[in-house]
């Protein structure tokens, strides 16, 4: 089949990323994609040799369409442009049109995955968009996964702890810092690129230590990464005792690296991601420890806990395993648009 996916840009690791391993697991098993994406400039360092099989194709005010594919996609509600929904109506048989959701444990993903949702009015009267809901157990869409979900690395580098670290800016920051710095091991800090990179390197300045890189304080080194591509980064994930991600790319990618893992999830004005947040640590059956430290790293608690590795990493391992037991989010999207 011939797919269209339509990727607007608000956080470039995550939507991007996510429509980025969408089309590229879709061209792996023999679909032809085309991705049309309002700014594919990250795609520059997050996937620079491209994906047989997929054509990126800038989306702007002034985009000329062709005829729409077999399927179209419309990635987290990005709102696809009339003249080519208009162009979707026309075309005999029409289009499955899927719009596919944020990823969330909450419990209205399952009830509302694979709904209907009849055009009644504007240039699409007449289609039926269809939303599917990536999650966590079987009643919903599931995740994408890899070709090697289950990575196997060394996690010490030369004694000490190796730990990612890919955040916005959380107020836990200096806590965490000054918490390994002060600890009985020797960690060894690995920062990504943008964001988290600035982030630490403020809190280092508060901190009065140097700003540049790589840094040391006490048991911590601190190394500033380049722009990672996608395997590079799932490499490091693999690699890390402790990872600390962003976001929902990055959250699949930690739970099939299978190590312990801090996730701080999108804030929202209204603070409508704690309730997110906590329907994923229930989902997750995370130990006191996790939580709580989970609370602290997005801004509920004011306490930083103490680290608990082996016991995260064994509820980690555990959810893995639910997970593996289930269809992939590829697999399920095949089954889905071929079913109707």
């Amino acid at each position: 089949m011939r797919w269209d996916i339509f990727c607007k840009v608000i956080d470039n690791h995550g939507d991007i990323g996510v429509c980025w391993r969408l089309a590229a697991q879709l061209a792996g098993r023999g679909e032809a994609v085309r991705l049309w994406v309002d700014d594919a400039s990250a795609l520059a360092w997050m996937a620079p040799q491209g994906a047989a099989g997929v054509q990126v194709l800038p989306w702007h005010d002034n985009a000329v369409f062709p005829d729409p594919s077999d399927v179209v996609i419309e990635a987290f509600g990005c709102n696809l442009p009339d003249a080519f929904v208009a162009r979707m109506a026309a075309r005999s048989p029409a289009p499955r049109w899927i719009n596919l959701e944020y990823l969330t444990a909450e419990s209205f993903a399952e009830r509302a995955h694979g709904l209907p949702s009849p055009v009644m009015a504007g240039a699409g009267k007449g289609l039926v968009k269809h939303f599917f809901y990536p999650g966590f157990t079987a009643a919903t869409g599931g995740l994408l996964r890899g070709p090697d979900p289950l990575p196997d690395g060394n996690v010490e580098a030369g004694g000490a702890l190796r730990v990612s670290l890919f955040c916005y800016e959380p107020a836990a920051l200096d806590a965490l810092l000054a918490q390994l710095a002060e600890g009985p091991r020797a960690v060894d800090l690995q920062v990504t690129a943008g964001r988290a990179t600035a982030a630490v390197q403020a809190a280092v300045q508060r901190g009065k230590g140097p700003p540049g890189a790589p840094a040391v304080r006490g048991a911590l080194s601190i190394s500033y990464l380049p722009h990672l591509t996608q395997p590079q980064f799932d490499d490091l994930l693999g690699a890390c005792g402790l990872n600390f991600v962003r976001g929902e790319d990055s959250l699949a990618r930690a739970i099939w690296a299978g190590r312990p893992f801090v996730w701080q999830i999108y804030p929202q004005d209204d603070d409508a991601h704690h309730a997110k947040l906590r329907a994923f640590l229930d989902w997750l059956r995370a130990p006191p420890s996790l939580r709580a430290f989970h609370e602290a790293w997005n801004g509920i608690a004011t306490t930083l806990p103490p680290l608990d590795l082996p016991a995260w990493g064994a509820c980690v391992q555990a959810a893995r395993a639910r997970l593996l037991a289930q269809d992939d989010l590829v697999t399920q999207l095949l089954r889905f648009v071929t079913s109707r």
